[in-house]
């Protein structure tokens, strides 16, 4: 039986957006099929509609639990779909769905247990802004969990099945991208950064964190470290 890639998209309000991502995620890597899964986190435009016209599983949330939540219902239901490998990436077109093929790849290769898309191996195009922002919370995720690595908030990532089934994810908002990191260092899994080149445009940078959400995980985070004192 051929392996499978599941590539799970966590998204709110894409439907602006997610149609050209979905149109360029190969549909064979190697010897491997590639499958999608979307998980709509509450929309309440036609995501949901432009997703199921370009082929993808849609799994709806009724409310918006927020990108933590969505991305751990699309892991969970690639894992029960017997995926070999899970690639997630976001909806909003920051992320080239052309590099699906490197992550994919280097995680084979390794072989490793999980492939981070790096933007800051790549910051050329980068707004000065996010740079620092990322860096940051770069320092706070080393705080707070004990591991560095260079982009702690990039939310492209190859995963092995064995990977997805001992990580234990709880974070409901973007301070997941922070407890997976902390996840491979507990669970002594094997990663690799790999360089990647984020799209910024008005519409990916609107999307992406604003301030009161880097607030919001930094506070979690700062949560997280008391709990474990």
């Amino acid at each position: 039986m051929r392996k499978t890639v599941t590539v799970v998209l966590p998204a709110f309000n894409e439907a602006k957006a997610i149609g050209k991502v979905l149109a360029g995620i190969p549909a064979s890597i190697g010897s491997m099929d590639v499958r999608i899964i979307v998980v709509d986190d509450g929309s309440t435009d036609h995501t949901a509609e432009v997703a199921r016209r370009h082929g993808a599983k849609v799994i709806r949330h009724i409310t918006n639990l927020g990108a933590g939540a969505a991305t751990v219902t699309g892991m969970q239901a690639a894992k029960v779909l017997g995926a070999d490998i899970i690639v997630t990436i976001d909806a909003d077109g920051q992320h080239n769905p052309a590099d699906i093929q490197l992550l994919v790849e280097s995680l084979v290769d390794g072989p490793y247990d999980v492939v981070i898309g790096s933007r800051l191996l790549d910051p050329v195009g980068m707004p000065a802004s996010r740079f620092g922002a990322n860096l940051l919370l770069n320092g706070v995720t080393f705080f707070a969990h004990g591991k560095i690595v260079s982009d702690s908030q990039s939310g492209f990532k190859a995963y092995s099945r064995e990977a997805i089934e001992v990580m234990e994810l709880s974070s409901p908002g973007y301070e997941i991208c922070s407890e997976i990191i902390g996840e491979i260092y507990r669970k002594n899994l094997r990663y690799k950064s790999v360089p990647i080149k984020a799209v910024y445009t008005d519409y990916s940078k609107a999307k992406g964190q604003h301030f009161l959400n880097g607030v919001n995980l930094i506070l979690g985070l700062l949560i997280r470290m008391l709990r474990r004192a």
